[in-house]
């Protein structure tokens, strides 16, 4: 009697590891393979090539800093980079000029059951640039919806960096034309940013719209030299009660003097704490939020404007 007891208790137990075995096994399969902290290993992103020069900067600052840690950067337009994000595994995160829809935040919520993490890091500004010979340095919305529909002739060409795909491209059709399309006679397509500074630098009637970081830092030696071929135009100011018009710049662009500005967001496919949330976290903070303000983007970490008395005269 006793014997068949301990047979049966044997059986059961035996029973038992085997299921615990098992069940500890698929578990351990459904665990993602983890490669990277938020310090070391490796990352693909697609970044917004309107945001080439400052991203550059910030990867080669964060790996000087942290010797194990590789971001593998791929410049693309907008919405390739949007794609890469939703049917490319091996793209941790994208940089862009808009968080996520509710279309794509159900799709991700289906598909891997958690909605990647978005936020804005930075604010910025596409400007107007003109040809250094060129006297036409003043515009208004209403002149820039006109010409880009046609209705101001085809004297001058308006270059973008690409005519589809593009965040440069999506915002003159959400926020200067909104919703009206643009006269094919009067809009250029180029390769990309610096293309398009190439094409208005060679000719004098051409109008060229780019992201600030392209062309606003004076201290970029490059940029500091396309400078002397091109010229940053003044855009009309609705709401300064003292200069009607005004040039992109960090002041302009926070207060939204200057009226063609856009977020820089994140969004990063990371449901652990890998190196995507690392370099994330870098530019969210003081370092990097140092980084897009010497690049002459509207930082998070804004300034101050105070009014100052001086009781003393200046010397000349």
């Amino acid at each position: 009697m006793h014997s068949n007891i301990y047979k049966w208790l044997v059986r059961v137990m035996g029973v038992i590891l085997f299921i615990v075995i098992i069940t500890v096994g698929c578990n351990k399969k459904k665990q993602p393979v983890v490669f990277d902290t938020p310090t070391t290993g490796y990352i693909n992103i697609s970044v917004d090539e309107s945001f080439k020069p400052v991203i550059d900067e910030q990867i080669k600052v964060f790996e000087s800093s942290f010797a194990g840690a590789k971001i593998n950067v791929h410049y693309k337009p907008e919405a390739e980079c949007l794609k890469d994000l939703i049917n490319d595994s091996a793209t941790k995160m994208v940089i862009v000029t808009r968080g996520l829809n509710a279309k794509e935040q159900h799709y991700f919520e289906d598909s891997m059951n958690y909605i990647p993490r978005y936020d804005k890091i930075a604010t910025d500004a596409i400007a107007i640039v003109v040809n250094a010979n060129s006297t036409d340095t003043i515009f208004t919305l209403k002149r820039l919806q006109d010409q880009l529909s046609g209705k101001l002739g085809d004297a001058q060409q308006i270059v973008f960096d690409g005519l589809s795909a593009t965040s440069t491209v999506r915002f003159a059709l959400d926020s200067i034309l909104k919703g009206k399309i643009f006269d094919t006679n009067i809009v250029r397509a180029v390769k990309n940013s610096k293309d398009v500074l190439n094409y208005v630098a060679s000719d004098v009637n051409a109008i060229g719209l780019v992201g600030i970081s392209w062309i606003g830092n004076p201290e970029d030696t490059a940029q500091v030299n396309m400078l002397k071929k091109i010229k940053i135009a003044y855009v009309q100011c609705d709401i300064c009660g003292d200069s009607p018009y005004v040039k992109p710049n960090q002041l302009s662009i926070l207060t939204k003097r200057y009226p063609l500005v856009r977020g820089l967001f994140y969004i990063l496919k990371e449901n652990y704490s890998g190196l995507g949330a690392g370099f994330v976290d870098f530019m969210q903070f003081e370092r990097g939020q140092l980084i897009f303000k010497r690049a002459y983007l509207g930082s998070k970490m804004g300034f101050g404007v105070r009014d100052v008395k001086i009781n003393e005269k200046l010397v000349k």
